[in-house]
């Protein structure tokens, strides 16, 4: 077999592959129902994963009574920091993208952004140390 069909044979084979599991990868989402991670979970749905979390969590550590309400503290304090990180309800995405998307960078708004987030870290973190 010629050089130059082996190399061109080869390389249709890499980028099927290649094609194949990107396109496996990125659908995966969508396949299963999973959107950003919890981001439009109900409050009903998410206590109910925050209940077998902390159960899951309990019987792999053998914690007592005590320890599982201070698991469930931990978990309070850890979903009040990722809400004042997330910010007032707005699509963090979509803001970036805002950013992103006019004819030049918005560097003041994005510096906000910033400063916004690590102060939604600084103030929480006490409290989940």
């Amino acid at each position: 077999m010629k050089p130059w069909i082996k190399r061109s044979l080869f390389g249709l084979f890499g980028a099927t592959i290649a094609v194949g599991g990107l396109t496996a990868c990125g659908g995966h989402h969508e396949r299963h129902g999973h959107e950003s991670h919890g981001a439009k979970m109900s409050a009903e749905d998410m206590a109910k994963f925050r209940g077998k979390a902390i159960e899951r969590v309990a019987s792999k550590l053998d914690l007592n009574e005590d320890q599982k309400k201070r698991l469930g503290t931990l978990a309070d304090r850890l979903q009040e920091q990722r809400l004042a990180l997330m910010g007032s309800g707005t699509d963090p995405r979509a803001e970036f993208q805002a950013l992103i998307a006019g004819e030049k960078f918005d560097r003041t708004r994005a510096q906000a952004m910033v400063n916004e987030k690590t102060g939604a870290i600084q103030s929480k973190s006490p409290a989940v140390l």
